[in-house]
């Protein structure tokens, strides 16, 4: 391990903090009758858009190693499926529950991560893949997710 590489995490790491306090902050400012609004005509719904975020930080805990979903009933209506699919969603205050449940569950075990172990693979690729492509690691799955929430983040503020 050298400064260069624990920089690199703590910059990724900041990241990822940041927007993910944004969102936070934006989902409880959001009513409950906001939550139920696309983000522009014919797009996806706040709710929809919530619970998709869940599914996938959920999915996190298990590709990155550090144990099972927590919430796996979410992954068939927010990931599985698209917005609108006439499937039932779990209301907006558990959904919110969820969201601090599986982020505090990431916050945790982040912090036992030092800056060489965020270089391992994540548990998608097998071990002969990462020794061709060492970029499949856990690292490049937080800057990927991190994307990920910038993306709906910047969809969801339409809403208020």
């Amino acid at each position: 391990m050298n400064n260069s590489t624990e920089l690199m995490v703590k910059m990724a790491l900041d990241n990822w903090n940041g927007y993910l306090t944004r969102t936070s902050k934006l989902f409880e400012e959001l009513s409950d009758e906001q939550f139920q609004k696309e983000v522009s005509p014919g797009r996806n719904t706040g709710i929809y858009l919530l619970g998709h975020l869940v599914a996938v930080h959920d999915t996190m805990i298990a590709l990155l190693g550090m144990g099972e979903k927590m919430f796996p009933q979410l992954e068939m209506p927010f990931i599985k499926s698209p917005d609108k699919s006439g499937l039932l969603f779990p209301p907006v205050s558990a959904l919110k529950n969820y969201w601090n449940e599986t982020n505090q569950q990431l916050a945790k075990h982040f912090a036992l991560l030092n800056a060489d172990e965020w270089f391992m693979r994540h548990s998608a690729a097998s071990e002969e893949d990462f020794a061709k492509e060492p970029h499949r690691n856990r690292l490049n799955v937080l800057l990927s997710r991190t994307s990920h929430l910038a993306s709906h983040y910047g969809q969801l503020v339409f809403l208020k």
